[in-house]
């Protein structure tokens, strides 16, 4: 695209949606910007395919031609007579997986890849459903896999007697169309959305009542509806379908509060792709920069549950929308021998940079949520929308001390940052309720401890130092606290939000049973867990000091003594050193063992770790 002086035309964002943008929100004006960029980007894309597919040739599937001029050439028709059915196709989240897709593995494929024809077979799926929807008379090849024939936006037909075939001929008459199957065609029409034995429409769902109400998709067919693909169809009972209903008009009732953003997200959301159902309180939910406006997502407990999620999701998609305009941070060097990662609060990973400040624009919408929501949530729910405020807005601000000022951000990714931490510095001095404040503390301090003591490791210098201190009775040596850590990913790393979701069930159900049931329920929680969430802090450390003292106790047990410890006088020094630094006693307590068969005691061993004075009975 040119200008009147020849120059290229890029798309951009004005001014005031930028503002709006870099402060987490958003309207829909500027989900238009971001939508109008977003059409641009995926026309390119396209393009880019038939170019590089130009000298491929027609992919085949035995006698049955699946042709990708023949695909674009329909397409073009389509577009002539009803855009607005094309660009409803093209600008479908799958379509935007799938492009990348199939870009993806045309780069260095051999002519005539199986893989490749596989995947620029879809094209033709799209096209028929542009045909369908533009009422046009058409005859395609497209492709039918187990029997399956996907027609994005439209639904899926079944074909009895098909499943050995890679693709049937598609028909339109301007009315219905006809699926050939060779027990019997399918025929759909005129209206799509009415089911038949053979024929599963796409479902919506309604965002909203009355004339502003929006809907989208309830994605059960599309092949790249889960951002990587091709994924087979599967079809919700109509039990299941009516469960999302009601759970999405709850959050919506919820956000309804908030008329900029769910203006933003009427405009927005496309659909939501159900994924199987997760455990209570850790919901599943996924976004793709390649499919804007898809949520994949485990279905909630509860109207909220689903409300943070939608905030969630959507401020990731605005995002990856923006950072298709312009980077947020310049490249990382590759001459580097270890990538820079970063703590996450809500990752059991360390994360580079990218996926950093993609996790504090998301969870700075969840918290803006639950700050707006606790003060109107019901009885029963408010302690928990308490919690959750005061969980999420210290892991944000955590996060944002982490990547401020880092020398990769590029100037819109500084102007991002600086904005989210002045709004986020003053949510930190708004009061929180005491007990929830001190669970979701305690909370943050837990997943950061267990964090360290799995992904960083002490100078083996410094611990061996730390070491013959030890066993002299001397003072600890300051390399303890000045001598750097490396971090070294440790991939058994999981569970490590395991006390924010005790304090959930703790804060949901008091009285109930959730003491004795949390071991089976909640996945990564030992017994000391569920003591430490019910503040049984005495059991927990009397556990914990024989888990230490034997052969190979679980990574995570040094944090979890800090924990334990906490709040006592007594043990003040050694639970602030193994809340920051459980890495050093893991490795000073392993080489005791390694080397000189020492079973140090733990919280004496913390204790002079963290400055308390000499060792407590020097080694012979």
């Amino acid at each position: 695209m040119h200008g009147a002086a020849g120059r290229p035309v890029f798309h951009g964002i004005s001014e005031t949606g930028l503002r709006r943008l870099v402060r987490g929100g958003g309207d829909g004006a500027v989900v238009e910007e971001l939508l109008s960029a977003e059409r641009s980007r995926r026309l390119l894309l396209l393009r880019a395919l038939l170019d590089c597919t130009a000298d491929r040739g027609h992919g085949h599937d035995g006698e049955r031609p699946l042709s990708v001029r023949d695909a674009w050439d329909l397409l073009e028709r389509a577009q002539v007579r009803a855009p607005e059915a094309v660009d409803g196709v093209l600008m479908a989240p799958g379509t935007g997986t799938w492009l990348s897709s199939a870009l993806r593995l045309l780069r260095g494929a051999p002519r005539g890849d199986a893989a490749v024809r596989r995947v620029l077979g879809h094209l033709s799926a799209l096209a028929a459903a542009g045909a369908a929807g533009a009422r046009i008379r058409f005859s395609l090849w497209v492709p039918a896999t187990g029997g399956i024939v996907s027609l994005p936006g439209l639904g899926c037909a079944v074909l009895a007697g098909a499943e050995e075939r890679g693709a049937v001929r598609v028909t339109g008459d301007g009315e219905r169309l006809r699926i050939g199957g060779p027990d019997g065609d399918v025929v759909v029409g005129p209206a799509w959305e009415r089911r038949t034995p053979y024929w599963r429409p796409t479902r919506r769902l309604t965002l909203g009542r009355g004339a502003a109400a929006a809907s989208l998709a309830l994605e059960e067919h599309d092949p790249f509806r889960t951002f990587g693909g091709p994924t087979a169809p599967f079809t919700l009972s109509e039990q299941e379908a009516a469960a999302w209903q009601r759970v999405v008009d709850d959050a919506w009732e919820l956000l309804d509060g908030e008329p900029e953003q769910t203006e933003a997200m009427r405009r927005g959301l496309r659909s939501i792709t159900p994924v199987p159902r997760g455990e209570r309180f850790r919901p599943y939910s996924s976004s793709s920069a390649e499919a804007f406006g898809a949520i994949n997502a485990s279905l909630p407990d509860e109207g909220p549950e689903l409300a943070a999620t939608l905030v969630h999701e959507f401020q990731h998609i605005k995002l990856g929308a923006l950072m298709h305009l312009g980077p947020l941070v310049t490249p990382a060097d590759k001459k580097s021998e270890q990538p820079e990662l970063f703590h996450a609060p809500w990752r059991d990973d360390p994360r580079p940079l990218e996926g950093l400040l993609q996790g504090i624009y998301a969870f700075f919408g969840v918290t803006r949520f639950w700050r707006t929501h606790r003060h109107s949530a019901d009885a029963p729910h408010g302690p928990l929308a308490h919690f959750e405020f005061a969980l999420w807005r210290d892991a944000v601000w955590s996060a944002l001390d982490s990547a401020r000022g880092h020398e990769r951000l590029t100037a819109l990714g500084s102007r991002l940052l600086e904005s989210l931490a002045q709004i986020c510095a003053g949510w930190l001095t708004e009061p929180v309720p005491a007990e929830e404040l001190r669970l979701a503390r305690e909370a943050t301090a837990g997943h950061r401890a267990r964090w360290r003591e799995h992904h960083l490791r002490p100078s083996a210098e410094a611990v061996y130092e730390a070491v013959r201190a030890w066993r002299r009775g001397e003072r600890c040596p300051p390399a303890v606290r000045t001598a750097p850590s490396a971090l070294r990913t440790d991939p058994d790393a999981c569970f490590l939000d395991t006390a924010a979701v005790l304090a959930r069930h703790r804060l949901t159900d008091p009285r109930g049973p959730w003491r004795e049931t949390a071991t089976a329920a909640v996945r990564g929680a030992g017994p000391v867990d569920v003591l430490l969430a019910g503040d049984a802090r005495g059991p927990a450390r009397r556990i914990l000091t024989d888990q230490l003292r034997g052969d190979e106790p679980p990574v995570g047990s040094w944090a979890a003594l800090g924990r334990a410890t906490a709040g006592d006088p007594e043990h003040g020094s050694a639970s602030a050193f193994l809340l920051g630094s459980p890495h050093w006693a893991r490795s000073v307590r392993d080489t005791l063992l390694a080397e000189h068969g020492e079973r140090p005691e733990p919280v004496a061993l913390a204790a002079w770790l963290g400055g308390a004075g000499p060792a407590p009975v020097p080694a012979g």
